[in-house]
């Protein structure tokens, strides 16, 4: 079984990579203050279903996200078990089609994951 997903990467000072994929930057904020950003992130898109979450994600992506993914609005394209770190995952493997997830903390950072297949 496969999933496909989208997410938004914020990487802080503990990440196991702390270079933005999509500025080329060391990242330099901490690991609370990419959890506050993310939390004010979710909470901008948590009333929002539908066409309009994917649409309102994917721009959020695009402008935030320190994943290459950015490119794509944050489309990581279809994967199964085994492909990511086990914490996305699982939390990607949770999700329904069309919902979000919550912060979602891996070695790479902290994630918001809209699961999208």
């Amino acid at each position: 079984m496969s999933v496909q997903a989208s997410h938004l990467l914020c990487k802080h000072t503990e990440s196991r990579n702390p270079i933005s994929r999509r500025t080329g930057a060391q990242i330099t904020m901490s690991k609370a203050d990419a959890h506050a950003e993310l939390t004010a992130i979710h909470a901008q898109l948590s009333s929002l279903t539908g066409q309009e979450l994917v649409d309102a994600f994917s721009k959020a992506a695009l402008a935030r996200s320190d994943c290459g993914s950015f490119r794509n609005n944050g489309d990581l394209g279809p994967f199964g078990r085994g492909a990511m770190q086990k914490p996305f995952e699982d939390g990607t493997f949770s999700l329904s089609i069309g919902q979000m997830s919550g912060i979602v903390d891996t070695d790479s950072g902290l994630h918001l994951i809209l699961r999208t297949a």
